[in-house]
């Protein structure tokens, strides 16, 4: 029988327990319905927070759905989803942020710090790592978005990222959706070009990288 969460006791409520002991005692299920607020007929706030978790697999997978699938969803509609979206992209913006200032000296590090921007999205993402003389990431920059199958790695729109943030170093990073990390011939293309842009522009190019689920290559 499904129990309100306005007639649970108050120590079991989701949101007095996070005010009394921090969101980490929280589970998933709890901390959605949170952002959820409310259910549907009959259905709770936590009930609702359990169908979409079962419903996408994981929090993974509900932290990838787009918000015009969410809204169709019953019980969730256009506000539930726009918080839910809301809430995962301000978790993403929070993870760059804590990354910015790492420095990068291989191309594990540019796949470390990518990867958060980059993780478990459906569509090819590039985005720009732009670094200060010392290789520190200054900011991460979206410069393109493609299909699921191609990738757009626009050769002047990267090196105007790094040259409007002021950086003086830069690297590049792109997702595959399809899981393989292999480079593409376009790849490798772009690459070559953003190399030789570089150089004119008087950038450092730090490198490349494919990522794809928790593998990663580098274009060369």
């Amino acid at each position: 029988m499904t129990v309100l969460m306005a007639a649970m006791p108050p120590h079991e409520r989701p949101r007095e327990r996070l005010i009394a002991g921090g969101a980490e005692v929280l589970t998933e299920r709890e901390l959605l319905a949170l952002v959820l607020r409310n259910g549907t007929h009959g259905v709770s706030a936590l009930d609702l927070a359990s169908e979409l978790l079962a419903e996408y697999g994981s929090l993974g997978g509900l932290a990838v759905a787009r918000p015009e699938e969410l809204a169709t969803r019953k019980g969730v509609g256009p506000v539930k989803a726009a918080a839910v979206v809301a809430a995962f992209q301000l978790s993403r913006r929070a993870a760059l942020v804590a990354e910015e200032s790492e420095v990068l000296r291989s191309g594990d590090d540019v796949a470390r710090a990518a990867r958060r921007a980059l993780a478990g999205l459906r569509r090819e993402r590039v985005i720009v790592l732009v670094c200060d003389a010392a290789n520190r990431v200054k900011r991460t920059v979206v410069v393109a978005e493609g299909s699921l199958d191609q990738s757009l790695v626009p050769v002047r729109e990267v090196l105007n990222a790094v040259l409007r943030h002021d950086g003086r170093a830069f690297a590049l990073a792109h997702n595959h959706p399809s899981g393989d990390p292999e480079p593409s011939d376009a790849d490798r293309r772009a690459t070559a070009k953003i190399a030789v842009g570089a150089k004119t522009a008087g950038l450092r190019f730090l490198g490349h990288v494919v990522v794809a689920d928790d593998d990663w290559q580098a274009v060369s």
